[in-house]
């Protein structure tokens, strides 16, 4: 039993459907179902026998302690994270309060669950955080990597949230032995993607043939990784990582902005082609709709993931490459305009669940 904080959420949902998919483990799934939970996400395996889903906020102590009481899981994946870098700088309220007192309640409710642990049950336990590598901060030229010791140097409220909950995580497993690991992935990007995210927002902005916003120059460059095979490397780490260790979990695919979104208008323009489509008739190319706005404050110019060892230790690579898994990113949003529709307009929120 595997319970996954924010499994409503981009990444959460894609751990929530590989698990249900691909293992015989049961997952409760916990998310408050803010803006960016979106309980469609999960739609496919809802039904399944081995899922449990729990409406609540991980800063309620006492919600979590019942949800440990209840379901008794052997592991905890905590994703549920506020995570938008542009909503963190407008408001840093909302992301020290999840991020840093949510890690904080979800840490001592689980050191609560796991004291009373005997035997084989306390020793298989693992509470594994899930971080970003913007705790790093940026990287000078185009040569150095991230690696597990990169010290931390976080540039914006939401990085600067996410390296307080890291190192509270490192402090329990240190001071009150709490079997915790944690790994800081690269960006990813895939299916079921908040619109608000770079890619998924220039492809819908570009069937709306709306401009293209990159800021400044779009020579910022990230380390782009498929999210399902995020999924499989965070489910390893689970099953298979040390105690005490991190892993950097990255796609190997370093792409400046300006190169992401020039190949989603290539593809788009192969896959439908502003002729045939009303509302871009007028357009020979979605490139045409690429627009430059001023720079966001604090932005890191390069991040890339030095991923060599969870490759050695767990045998973990991704399976995409970014032409691969771009295309197939493209190719979902064409396929399920009903998803992103519904987010665009608000109705994804009306749906709620309770408890079952």
């Amino acid at each position: 039993m595997i319970l996954i904080t924010g499994g409503a959420g981009f990444i959460g949902s894609a751990v929530v459907r590989h698990i249900i998919e691909n293992t015989n483990d049961s997952v409760v799934n916990v998310d408050k179902l803010t803006y960016a939970g979106n309980v469609e996400s999960v739609a496919t395996v809802s039904n399944n026998e081995r899922y449990y889903f729990v409406q609540a906020d991980i800063c309620d102590a006492k919600a979590m302690t019942e949800v440990f009481e209840k379901y008794k899981p052997t592991s905890v994946m905590h994703l549920a994270a506020e995570s938008h870098v542009d909503r963190s700088i407008d408001g840093p309220t909302a992301f020290m309060q999840t991020n840093i007192m949510g890690t904080f309640v979800l840490l001592e409710a689980a050191r609560s669950y796991w004291n009373k642990l005997e035997g084989a049950e306390k020793s298989i336990f693992r509470f594994h955080h899930i971080s970003t590598d913007e705790v790093y901060g940026d990287l000078e030229g185009t040569d150095a990597l991230f690696s597990e010791e990169t010290s931390y140097d976080p540039s914006s409220p939401y990085s600067a949230s996410k390296a307080s909950s890291d190192h509270l995580v490192r402090a329990w497993n240190r001071t009150y032995g709490l079997p915790t690991i944690i790994t800081n992935c690269s960006n990813n990007y895939g299916p079921y993607h908040f619109p608000e995210k770079l890619i998924p927002h220039i492809i819908l902005n570009a069937l709306s043939a709306k401009a293209l916003p990159i800021y400044g120059d779009g020579s910022q460059i990230r380390d782009w990784l498929y999210v399902e095979d995020h999924a499989r490397a965070l489910y390893k780490v689970v099953t298979k990582g040390e105690v005490g260790e991190t892993y950097n979990i990255g796609g190997h695919n370093e792409k400046k902005n300006i190169e992401v979104v020039k190949t989603l208008c290539s593809l788009l323009d192969e896959l439908v082609p502003t002729s045939s489509f009303e509302k871009t008739e007028h357009l020979k190319s979605y490139s045409d709709l690429i627009t430059f706005v001023t720079d966001r404050p604090g932005h890191d110019v390069r991040y890339a993931i030095d991923a060599s060892k969870i490759e050695r230790d767990l045998d973990w690579k991704p399976q995409e490459s970014f032409d691969t898994g771009i295309r197939k990113t493209v190719e979902w949003y064409l396929s399920n305009e009903n998803w992103w529709k519904r987010v665009l307009s608000g109705e994804y929120q009306l749906k709620r669940i309770g408890d079952n």
